[in-house]
């Protein structure tokens, strides 16, 4: 039975979604301003802590920080015609500035390739220049028509790594290595969520790449969720603003360059991935709150003699535990149960006068609801046992969707069955249909091709819509 306030993931799950979003105090709706919401404190601390950890990933592989700015001259998004086709519908343009009208209106950047792309002509000279390697941290602009708090906004925050090479070769492998070694291996490490690795269809690649690469993510309701993309963006965007070098035999060379950005869209998918009818559960590696403790204690006497041992407890959790102690004399011991079960804090540990005459404490944790997840352990040991208990529920909620992915991934031979296994989840199949073929499936079906996996099964097979020799294998679904 879903709690009040939160209505069956079962019975309405867009709306159980919103119902989290609200009940879990992640996020209000800006109602001032079209289509854009409010990161309230928890939502922005889980943002904190997916930047944190993509932040360090991406630092590891040899890239640095850097900030361009917000506004875009028009003329840039109309150097590159595949680019400003795809994003045009999305763009808001700034026309007006000191009570006067422009010259040249600016857009709000949809993303930033133009923009850098234009400063790195400007910083690449020879060969010794390259390869530049720059993320940065930022908000992007898209003027959505129907939003959804963290999945579609007008106003959105991201990353977006923006590289230059000497070579073809040289944009592929970086394009490949954000995709597994930042954007999957975090989604799955700590995130708690698989994923398929795979490669955009034409018809569904970024406006102006050469190749797009994503992940995608499978969400409570069989739906994917495209949770990070990675583009070899060829010579497209170096050629539109000349971003050229000198090469080792004094030769002038167009560069190729890469591009690649996750979103808080990922809050999203922890929200969609993980959650259920008691509200949000939050992998404890991106859990700002990894334990609560809820003092319990009728008056004045019992309160110091059971804040005393909380000291006693918490006193080496700082830098193992992120922890907060629950200290609101006027909510019963009831209702902050109920709040940090439905904002989703993974280990509850609750304190009372028996527990302390007694040497121990009870233990909640949320990944298991209700009595089934809790006990109670001695105080002796709780540190180690707390910060084992955290791991063994991170690893349980891999588990866990790793087995529901599984068993709503579906190998399929013919259209019909691939129009039965997208009811309920992601249809696998061969594939040798083109974008008309495609779009047909599309308009019958509301299902695309999500990608092609990278990891193919070899051999050949029968298109399951063309009825033609296949040698590719592609994951078929309804989308986010």
């Amino acid at each position: 039975m879903a709690k009040d306030g939160i209505t069956a993931r079962s019975k309405d799950y867009s709306q159980w979604y919103l119902d989290i979003v609200r009940e879990a105090d992640l996020a209000d709706y800006a109602e001032v301003v079209r289509g854009c919401i409010v990161f309230k404190p928890t939502g922005y601390a889980i943002w904190e802590g997916i930047q944190s950890g993509l932040d360090a990933r991406i630092k590891e592989t040899g890239h640095v920080n850097a900030y361009f700015p917000l506004l875009i001259p028009k003329s840039f998004l109309m150097k590159e015609a595949e680019h400003v086709e795809g994003f045009a519908p999305e763009v808001a343009e700034v026309t007006h500035a000191s009570g006067e009208e422009l010259a040249e209106p600016y857009v709000i950047r949809p993303t930033s390739e133009t923009i850098i792309g234009y400063f790195y002509a400007k910083w690449v000279r020879s060969y010794r220049d390259l390869p530049i390697l720059i993320n940065q941290w930022a908000n992007v602009m898209r003027w959505e028509m129907r939003t959804r708090p963290f999945l579609r906004t007008a106003e959105f925050l991201w990353q977006e790594g923006h590289t230059v090479h000497a070579t073809e070769q040289e944009a592929e492998e970086e394009t490949l290595m954000i995709l597994n070694d930042v954007y999957a291996d975090f989604v799955e490490k700590e995130m708690a969520l698989p994923v398929f690795r795979g490669l955009k269809t034409d018809s569904e690649k970024f406006p102006g790449a050469l190749r797009t690469y994503c992940i995608e993510a499978m969400m409570q309701d069989g739906r994917a969720l495209q949770a990070g993309t990675s583009h070899n963006l060829g010579q497209n965007f170096a050629k539109a603003f000349e971003i050229q070098f000198t090469d080792q035999t004094n030769t002038v060379q167009t560069a190729w360059t890469s591009s690649w950005g996750v979103s808080t869209r990922l809050i999203g998918a922890l929200i969609m991935a993980h959650s259920d009818d008691d509200g949000l559960v939050i992998p404890p590696r991106l859990a700002p709150i990894q334990a609560v403790v809820v003092p319990i204690y009728k008056n004045d006497a019992e309160k110091a003699v059971v804040m005393e041992a909380v000291a006693r407890i918490t006193a080496e959790w700082k830098g193992k535990i992120r922890f907060k102690i629950d200290t609101r004399d006027h909510l019963s011991p009831g209702f902050k149960f109920n709040e940090w079960e439905v904002k989703g804090v993974p280990v509850r540990i609750e304190v009372g006068p028996k527990d302390v005459e007694k040497g121990s404490v009870a233990m909640a944790r949320r990944d298991i609801p209700g009595r089934e997840g809790k006990s109670f352990v001695p105080q002796e040991g709780l540190t180690a046992r707390i910060v084992d208990l955290l791991e063994e529920i991170q690893a349980t909620l891999y588990q866990r969707a790793v087995a529901f992915k599984e068993s709503h991934t579906r190998t399929v031979s013919t259209y019909a069955e691939l129009k039965e296994a997208i009811e309920t989840g992601f249809a696998y199949c061969w594939w040798a249909g083109d974008s008309d073929d495609e779009k047909r499936i599309k308009e019958e079906t509301r299902a695309t091709i999500r990608c092609i996996p990278l990891d193919q099964p070899g051999g050949t097979g029968t298109c399951v819509y063309t009825g033609k020799p296949a040698t590719k294998m592609v994951v078929f679904a309804r989308s986010y």
